[in-house]
């Protein structure tokens, strides 16, 4: 026995197990590469756009938690001035509509200053 192994009275030579495959059809194995290749660029597309709307979505969220910070920045400069801003006070009385147009150190009425404000967002 040199190159062949006898199993159950039957000779076997060495090489490939399994199934052999079947003569496949060059063009269609060709166009389904094609194919796939297609579908994982679509994914890719799909993947990439996803990850930059969930970018987006955290740098949005990014610049509204600064402009609040620089809100809160402002209200404690003023109280170190001595003056607390309408909001504060506003929000100690629960009343609301006080806060409509007297102080220099108010939000406008989406709750973000403008003006000298140091972060990036716009």
């Amino acid at each position: 026995m040199d190159d062949s192994k006898m199993m159950g009275g039957k000779i076997k030579k060495p090489g490939k197990r399994g199934r052999k495959p079947a003569k496949i059809d060059l063009k269609a194995k060709l166009e389904r590469s094609r194919q796939s290749a297609r579908e994982c660029r679509a994914r890719k597309k799909l993947r990439y756009q996803y990850l930059e709307e969930l970018v987006s979505n955290k740098e949005r969220a990014i610049c509204a938690l600064r402009e609040e910070l620089e809100m809160y920045k402002q209200w404690c400069s003023a109280m170190d001035q001595g003056k607390i801003p309408s909001e504060i006070k506003a929000l100690l009385t629960g009343d609301d509509q006080k806060t409509s147009q007297s102080s220099s150190t108010k939000t406008p009425k989406n709750g973000k200053y403008s003006g000298n404000n140091q972060s990036k967002c716009t």
